[in-house]
């Protein structure tokens, strides 16, 4: 079996489209070696099923790429896949670029709202490093936001970005958004299973594609959420399709406040109930774009309450102060 050489579903700008280059990713994070050994196919690789070498990997990845020196999270919280979480990132890039002349804006300027920022705080190391972005995240955990001050301020990182507690377990933007900020984006990378038991049916699915089914070499094994996640990251009542449609509904009473609201959207199935939560909640344009990692496949939906004028109007206004 021959292996493509690039992600080429991955975007254009994703700095992560080659296959991995273990050699120089070990240079940057030497605890890497210890995990890297030679496939089934002759290439150096990890196990994706191992949630250290998972880490270890995320770990040189950011110190590599995004200058990131020093990144850890407590042990069962969500360790992402970082090719994909910077996909998300290039395709908000590009749809702010359509209200700033075809241009990519870049700078603190540009205000990004990040829902659940998790222990990781993956999308703002990302795209302030990317972009120069700053960036509000939120969360419901204390002690993943903790864990999230603790990244920022060991990679002094304190003035691109500001972490807050959401005090509800049911609000989005209420009582973490102050009535005179305003923000280019919002981002979102919601909880998608309904319960924990449908958690781990999907990190069974996991184990079968990376292919560690249970057979007699492992059979004491059992399948293991590889990239982590506590039950608030990874389910909640109604799953990512109830998720949404409250993040919509809220989105509605904040709409000259963003340009854009985004979201992530990781089942097909959700996509009808959103388009209708858009349409009842007078949602002016929106957009939905296909992503792929590998077998993964999401897309991220993004909506606005602005006309192409208005949005022009909105960021010549808001977004190069």
């Amino acid at each position: 079996m021959t292996q493509v050489p690039t992600k080429t579903n991955l975007h254009p700008r994703n700095l992560h489209r080659e296959r991995y280059d273990f050699e120089s990713l070990i240079t940057a994070s030497p605890e890497l070696a210890t995990y890297v050994s030679v496939n089934a196919y002759g290439n150096e690789s990890i196990d994706f099923a191992d949630p250290a070498a998972v880490k270890a990997l995320n770990r040189a990845l950011l110190k590599q790429y995004y200058q990131i020196k020093e990144w850890d999270i407590p042990d069962q919280y969500l360790c992402p896949p970082i090719p994909g979480r910077a996909d998300y990132l290039h395709y908000l890039a590009d749809l702010l670029a359509e209200s700033n002349g075809g241009n990519i804006p870049r700078g603190v300027a540009v205000r990004v709202f990040d829902i659940g920022v998790g222990a990781n705080c993956i999308y703002p190391l990302i795209g302030h490093a990317a972009y120069g972005w700053h960036f509000v995240g939120t969360d419901i955990d204390e002690v993943a936001l903790s864990n999230a001050q603790h990244i920022v301020e060991a990679n002094d990182l304190n003035d691109a970005i500001e972490l807050r507690l959401q005090p509800s377990s049911t609000d989005i933007f209420s009582g973490v958004t102050y009535a005179d900020e305003y923000f280019a984006l919002t981002l979102s990378n919601p909880p998608f299973h309904a319960s924990l038991a449908e958690a781990r049916k999907g990190a069974q699915r996991k184990w079968q594609n990376l292919g560690k089914e249970h057979n007699k070499h492992n059979k004491h094994k059992k399948p293991v959420l590889n990239f982590g996640g506590q039950s608030m990251e990874l389910c909640c009542e109604g799953g990512e399709e109830a998720f949404v449609t409250r993040m919509i509904e809220e989105s509605a009473s904040g709409g000259e406040h963003c340009l854009w609201f985004t979201t992530l959207i990781s089942k097909s199935a959700s996509l009808p109930q959103a388009y209708s939560a858009l349409k009842h909640a007078g949602a002016v344009d929106s957009r939905t774009i296909e992503m792929a990692q590998g077998q993964k496949k999401s897309r991220l939906l993004a909506w606005t309450f602005m006309d192409k004028n208005q949005r022009q109007a909105w960021w010549a206004k808001h977004g190069k102060k």
